[in-house]
């Protein structure tokens, strides 16, 4: 580990940083209250095959299971996110999340619905349906995208990719001679970013900065990100960490995609510590638990029961007071 990322490790570790709200939906996510973003993907090629729905009602079993094992966010998503599976057009993309937009905002009124997408055309399609965030996974690629959802009144995710385009895996990925250089590109970037979303008219608290790992990345570029989370958190925007399953937990314990859960929550707890206050998952209930109890060990959240070791009658004057 470069000396740098050991000092910069060791003072988060001293001092979490304290992570910007974000607001969606008259709902406050920050330090307190973690979110978590269930994923719910309308294809049949994901990468991860637990989480293939392209039947509707497939999905909304999903949806259904993701609320009841504590999601505060729902992001949906067409289109496979790596360059292998079938070409997407945007209406496809529309068909396939549409309905999935409709069934959700009817069942679940109060429930943040996300879109995950690069496509301005498919949000103007769907914002009537409730999107209250639009997950753009491929920063900024298509320049309106930002602007369609402020007008919507969504939310917008800033991302970090090194430029590539959509649906490209990344190859030959080098940010410059320091090791550090990649972060100092990701915080760049995002800070650039989150300068244009407000410039279009997005409130500060509805934009939310993602480093995108796996995404213009290697594994070891990847891991150094994490790491840095701080500094992303330090930009004054709430954070999002999307590490469920992804490619760089499986290079780092050699593991399949469908193995790769206790990975992802390890790199969740760093990333929670470190500031991030939203975290895109597969496996709900255990990063719901997780990311809570991260939470309570930074002391931004009270335990849900604190009995242990209070005799009776304390009991009794603390339910008194």
């Amino acid at each position: 580990m470069a000396e740098k990322d050991r000092r910069d490790l060791c003072a988060a570790a001293c001092a979490p940083p304290a992570p910007a709200r974000l607001v969606l939906r008259g709902q406050v996510f920050d330090a307190s209250r973690p979110a978590v973003m269930a994923i719910v993907n309308r294809t049949r090629d994901s990468f991860y095959p637990g989480n293939r729905h392209a039947d509707l009602d497939s999905a909304v079993r999903a949806l259904d299971e993701a609320v009841a094992a504590g999601a505060d966010i729902v992001d949906v998503g067409g289109v496979r996110a790596g360059q292998e599976g079938e070409t997407v057009t945007a209406a496809m993309e529309v068909d396939r999340v549409g309905p999935f937009l409709e069934r959700a905002r009817a069942a679940y009124p109060r429930l943040v619905l996300s879109l995950d997408t690069w496509r301005s055309e498919v949000l103007r399609d769907v914002a009537h349906l409730g999107v209250d965030l639009v997950n753009d996974t491929w920063a900024g690629y298509d320049p309106e995208l930002v602007c369609v959802a402020a007008v919507a009144g969504a939310g917008y995710v800033v991302s970090h990719t090194g430029g590539r385009a959509p649906r490209t895996d990344p190859v030959d990925v080098t940010y410059g001679p320091d090791p550090l250089d990649v972060v100092t590109d990701v915080v760049a970037t995002l800070r650039a970013g989150a300068a244009r979303a407000v410039a279009a008219g997005m409130p500060p608290e509805r934009v939310l900065l993602d480093p995108t790992l796996d995404f213009g990345k290697t594994t070891v570029l990847s891991l150094r990100v994490l790491r840095h989370t701080a500094d992303v958190v330090a930009l004054g925007f709430p954070v999002l960490q999307a590490l469920s399953r992804k490619d760089f937990v499986g290079e780092t314990l050699d593991l399949p995609a469908d193995e790769r859960l206790e990975g992802s929550l390890a790199a969740t707890a760093v990333a929670g510590w470190l500031g991030a206050t939203v975290f895109r998952a597969h496996d709900v209930r255990a990063t719901r638990r997780l990311v809570d109890m991260v939470a309570s060990i930074r002391g931004d959240r009270p335990p849900t029961v604190s009995a242990r070791g209070i005799g009776p009658h304390s009991r009794a004057a603390d339910g008194a007071r």
